[in-house]
C-alpha cells in the first residue's frame, strides 16, 4: 500500500491491517525456519508494511 492509500483508511481498518500483517509475518517467519522461502525479502517487505501502518496510526493519534 502506498502512503496515499493508507491515509484514506479509517483507524479501525488500519488496526485490522496491522493485526493481519502481524499474523502474516509470524507465519512467514515460522515457515521460513522450517523450509526456507523462495524469496526471503518478502519478510522484510511485510515488516516495512507493518511499520507504515503503525506510523499512520501514530500520526492520527497525535492529530486527535
Amino acid at each position: 500500500m502506498k502512503k496515499v492509500e493508507l491515509s484514506k483508511l479509517s483507524i479501525d481498518d488500519l488496526k485490522k491491517q496491522v493485526s493481519s500483517e502481524t499474523e502474516k509475518l509470524t507465519k512467514m517467519k515460522l515457515g521460513h525456519k522450517v523450509t526456507p522461502l523462495e524469496n526471503p525479502i518478502q519478510i522484510r517487505d511485510v515488516r516495512k508494511q507493518i511499520a507504515r501502518l503503525n506510523t499512520e496510526l501514530r500520526k492520527r493519534e497525535i492529530q486527535a
